[in-house]
C-alpha cells in the first residue's frame, strides 16, 4: 500500500524496493534500496542491498524500483510573493511590450472591482528593449484605474499616471536613498518606472493584503513548492504578517512544508524573535533563524553596485542601499542576540562590503555564525578565497546563471565575467553552497536549477559546453547544495536534507536519477509525490498540477 495522504504518521513504516540516491554528509553521495520510518516521522534505518529488512512493519510501501532523492531545500525564496504572483497578474510569459499590455488590458477587464491593477514578472530585455517601460505606455492598458508591477527582479517597478498621482510623486520629489525614480528624458518628471528604494513611494499607497488574501496567497505558494519537489523553504524577507500567517496555518493543520523565516527588518526580528531566534515549532515546520539585509539591487535593473561603472551604462556603478558602517551596525544589532545574518549582495562591491563587514565582525562574534551572502552573483576574484576564510554560505541560484548570462555579458562586459556566477570557485573555497531559486524570480523548480548547475547551459541547450564552464559542478555537489548545503545554511544539518538514521523522512518519488540523467531529463522531472516527516504531503494523483512558468534572461 502507499500509505495515508496527509494524514497522521504511522509506526514503522517500510519504504522498500527504490533507487535511493542521498548525500553521505561528507560531500558525496549514497544509495540505498529501502528505509524504515518510525512514529514520529524519522528514519529509523537505511537498507542497503543484500540489508535484511524487518519481518513485522504496520505499513510498506512498495516503491516499484521507483527513484527517491531527499526532498529539496530551497535556501532562497519569497514564499508570500510566491503565492500573490500566483493570485495577481503575471506577465512573465510576454515576449513584447505589447504583448504585456494586452495582458494587462485582459486582467484589468476580467477584475473590473479590483481598485488597483497589480502584478509581476515583466522584464524589458525579455521584450528586446533597450529602456525601461513608460508610465505613457502603461496608461493605454489601464483605463485610469492605478497600476503598478513589479519587475520580474523585483528590484524595480512599472508604475501607470494614476499610480504615480495616488502617490503624490511629481518632478519635485528627489530620489530616495539606495533607489531612482526614473525620468522623462529632458525632464525631471518621473517616467513611470521605480528602481529599488524608490518603489517604496508607490507601494505605500497599494492596497494592504487582508489576512485573509495572506492566508489564500499562503496556500498557493505551498502547494506550488511541495509540486515541485521543496519540502524546506528559507524564506527571505519574512514580514510579521507574512510569519502569522504562517502560524494561522500551522494553527489549523495546513502547514505541510518546513518554512525557516529571515525577517525583512531588525524590527521584525525583534517582533518575531524577541530576544534570540525562535526554537524550531509545530515538529520542525516552522522556525525564525535571523534576518535579511539588502545592500544594493539587481543587475537588470542596474541596481547592483559595482566595483566600476557598468559597461552600458558609464555613469553608474549602481544603487547601495546603505554604507559599510550602516551596514556594520545593522549585523552587529543581530549577532549580539545570535540572529543569523543573510544579506543580499550582487554585485562585486556589494560582495567585497559584506566580506569587508564580516572580516571586521568576527573578531567580535565568535563562534558558529554561518554569516550568509544571497545570490553572490559577481564577486571579483581576489575576494573569493574570503568566502572560505570566514565560513561564509552562498547562496546562490542556479537559474540566475541560465537566464541572466546575456544580461550580465551586457551589464559587465567580456573583461568582468570570471567571478560571475562563480558556483565551483567558491565552493573550492570550503566554503558551503546553498542553492535556491528566489522565487518568484524564478520558479522554484529545483530539477532545472539542477540540470543548471552540472551543465551552465539554458533550456535551448546554449551556449554549447557551458558558459564560463570552469564553474560547472558535480552532480554530487549540486545534489548536495541543494540537499546537505541548504540544511546547513538554516542550522538544520542534523534534522534535514538527508535520508539517514535520525532525520526527518522528508523525501520525493521523482521519474529521473539525478545521477544519471541529461540536464534536458532533469529539466523535464516530475514529481509523483513528496513526502514531509513520513506523511505524503504531496501526491500528482490527489494534488492539483502546478502550471509551468518559466522566465527569460533578466
Amino acid at each position: 500500500m502507499t500509505g495515508s495522504a496527509f494524514g497522521t504518521a504511522h509506526a514503522d513504516v517500510l519504504v522498500d524496493n527504490v533507487n535511493g540516491v542521498t548525500g553521505d554528509g561528507k560531500g558525496g553521495v549514497e544509495h540505498f534500496e529501502g528505509f524504515l520510518i518510525d512514529d514520529q516521522g524519522r528514519i529509523a534505518q537505511v537498507f542497503h542491498k543484500g540489508d535484511k529488512r524487518p519481518k513485522k512493519v504496520a505499513y510498506q510501501v512498495d516503491g516499484k524500483g521507483r527513484n527517491v532523492v531527499p526532498g529539496m531545500i530551497d535556501a532562497h525564496g519569497h514564499v508570500m510573493a510566491t503565492g500573490f504572483a500566483r493570485m495577481t497578474l503575471d506577465l512573465s510569459m510576454a515576449k513584447t511590450l505589447d504583448e504585456a499590455l494586452s495582458l494587462v488590458t485582459a486582467w484589468s477587464a476580467a477584475h473590473p472591482d479590483l481598485p488597483w491593477i497589480l502584478g509581476t514578472g515583466w522584464n524589458q530585455v525579455q521584450w528586446g528593449l533597450d529602456r525601461m517601460p513608460t508610465a505613457a505606455e502603461l496608461d493605454r492598458a489601464t483605463g485610469g484605474k492605478p497600476a503598478w508591477l513589479s519587475r520580474v527582479d523585483g528590484h524595480a517597478g512599472w508604475a501607470n499616471s494614476a499610480a504615480i498621482a495616488a502617490a503624490g510623486v511629481t518632478a519635485a520629489t528627489a530620489d530616495p536613498k539606495g533607489g531612482a525614480i526614473l525620468r522623462t528624458a529632458g525632464s525631471k518628471a518621473p517616467a513611470g518606472v521605480f528602481v529599488d528604494g524608490a518603489m517604496a513611494l508607490i507601494e505605500a499607497r497599494v492596497p494592504k493584503p487582508r489576512p485573509e488574501d495572506r492566508d489564500t496567497a499562503f496556500g498557493e505558494a505551498q502547494l506550488a513548492l511541495l509540486a515541485e519537489g521543496v519540502t524546506a523553504i528559507a524564506d527571505m524577507g519574512t514580514s510579521i504578517e507574512d510569519w502569522q500567517a504562517f502560524r494561522r496555518a500551522a494553527d489549523l493543520g495546513n502547514l505541510r512544508i518546513r518554512v525557516v523565516s529571515y525577517a525583512d527588518s531588525i524590527d521584525n526580528m525583534v517582533l518575531i524573535g524577541g530576544p534570540h531566534p525562535t526554537p524550531w515549532l509545530y515538529g520542525d515546520k516552522l522556525k525564525m533563524n535571523g534576518v535579511k539585509l539588502f545592500l544594493d539591487g539587481a543587475l537588470g535593473s542596474r541596481g547592483a553596485w559595482l566595483k566600476a561603472p557598468y559597461a552600458d551604462a558609464p555613469g553608474s556603478t549602481g544603487l547601495p542601499r546603505m554604507n559599510q558602517t550602516q551596514l556594520g551596525n545593522l549585523m552587529s544589532r543581530a549577532a549580539i542576540d545570535n540572529f543569523q545574518i543573510a544579506v543580499h549582495a550582487i554585485g562585486d562591491e556589494a560582495n567585497a562590503t559584506v566580506l569587508d563587514s564580516i572580516a571586521e565582525l568576527s573578531a567580535t562574534y565568535k563562534g558558529d555564525r554561518r554569516w550568509r551572502i544571497e545570490h553572490a552573483q559577481i564577486v571579483d576574484p581576489t575576494d573569493i578565497p574570503r568566502f572560505g576564510q570566514f565560513g561564509v554560505i552562498a547562496s546562490m541560484q542556479p537559474q540566475h546563471e541560465a537566464s541572466d548570462r546575456t544580461m550580465a555579458e551586457a551589464r559587465l562586459g567580456p573583461q568582468r565575467l570570471t567571478g560571475a556566477y562563480a558556483w565551483k570557485s567558491i565552493a573550492a573555497t570550503g566554503a558551503k553552497l546553498a542553492f535556491g531559486s528566489d522565487t518568484p524570480v524564478e520558479p522554484s523548480e529545483p530539477f532545472v536549477g539542477l540540470a543548471v548547475a552540472i551543465s551552465r547551459e539554458g533550456a535551448d541547450g546554449q551556449p554549447t559546453g557551458g558558459w564560463q564552464p570552469q564553474e560547472i559542478l558535480t552532480r554530487e555537489a549540486a545534489l548536495n547544495a541543494y540537499t546537505t548545503g541548504g540544511a546547513y545554511a538554516m542550522f538544520a544539518e542534523d534534522r534535514l536534507g538527508r535520508i539517514a538514521k535520525g532525520y526527518r523522512a522528508d523525501f520525493l518519488f521523482v521519474d529521473v536519477d539525478p545521477m544519471t540523467a541529461s540536464p534536458a531529463q532533469l529539466r523535464a522531472a516530475r514529481v509523483s509525490e513528496t513526502w514531509i516527516g513520513g506523511q505524503m504531503a504531496w501526491s500528482s494523483a490527489k494534488d492539483r498540477v502546478i502550471p509551468e512558468k518559466k522566465v527569460e534572461e533578466k
